[in-house]
């Protein structure tokens, strides 16, 4: 037997007053407004009366923090996997647009060659790759029930246009990957499919801060 739903979590929005680039810069915990953000996911959750089993999380702290409203919601411990991280990024802890923004300064250039790559960072194939074994693994790891994962806005965007066949290169700015939002896989034939998409922190988003993911 395996899990019935995977269900990919954002986190909530981040404490970044200086609207830097965090990836995985250590410290960089949910916002007041992100607490709220990450409690109404797990409410979401439990309204749809969904068979939570096992709770997974990304190892930085706003994943965690987002993970336990969902973990005390359902009475579980969070696991921690590596595999669902933030992708790695030259740009940690600059301002990336704006004046001032390290996009302006001609010495990091080199570094935007290849957004194909991304020759800025770890390449769009790998981050897919991990996390679509990380999410097999997860299917695999229960008898019956779902599994939540809590990551990153790009992580999950690239299990979404992997699993549509779409490029993995893509405008960041049309990821449809909202602060706390929840991204729902299914089992369909012999591969997973995505079968839903909620942001249930809808209401929460305007405004807020999210500049400082990758």
């Amino acid at each position: 037997m395996v899990a019935s739903q995977v269900h990919l979590v954002r986190h909530g929005e981040v404490f970044n007053p200086e609207r830097v680039l965090y990836g995985r810069l250590p410290n960089y915990r949910l916002s007041e407004q992100g607490v709220l953000m990450a409690a109404t996911a797990a409410a979401e959750l439990v309204e749809r009366g969904r068979p939570v089993v096992r709770v997974i999380a990304s190892p930085l702290q706003r994943a965690q923090e987002s993970a336990a409203p969902i973990a005390a919601a359902f009475a579980l411990p969070i696991d921690t996997e590596e595999r669902i991280i933030e992708p790695t990024n030259r740009f940690e802890g600059k301002r990336v647009r704006g004046q001032g923004g390290a996009l302006r300064d001609p010495r990091n250039w080199p570094a935007l060659v290849n957004p194909i790559r991304p020759s800025w960072g770890e390449p769009f194939r790998a981050v897919a790759k991990r996390m679509l074994a990380a999410i097999d693994d997860a299917w695999n790891s229960v008898d019956e029930g779902d599994v939540v994962l809590v990551s990153h806005q790009l992580p999950i965007w690239m299990v979404h246009r992997a699993l549509a066949h779409e490029s993995l290169a893509h405008d960041p700015r049309k990821r449809c990957c909202d602060l706390s939002s929840i991204t729902t896989l299914s089992w369909r034939g012999d591969r997973f499919a995505e079968t839903g998409y909620a942001s249930p922190a809808l209401a929460l988003l305007n405004p807020s801060n999210d500049v400082g993911a990758v």
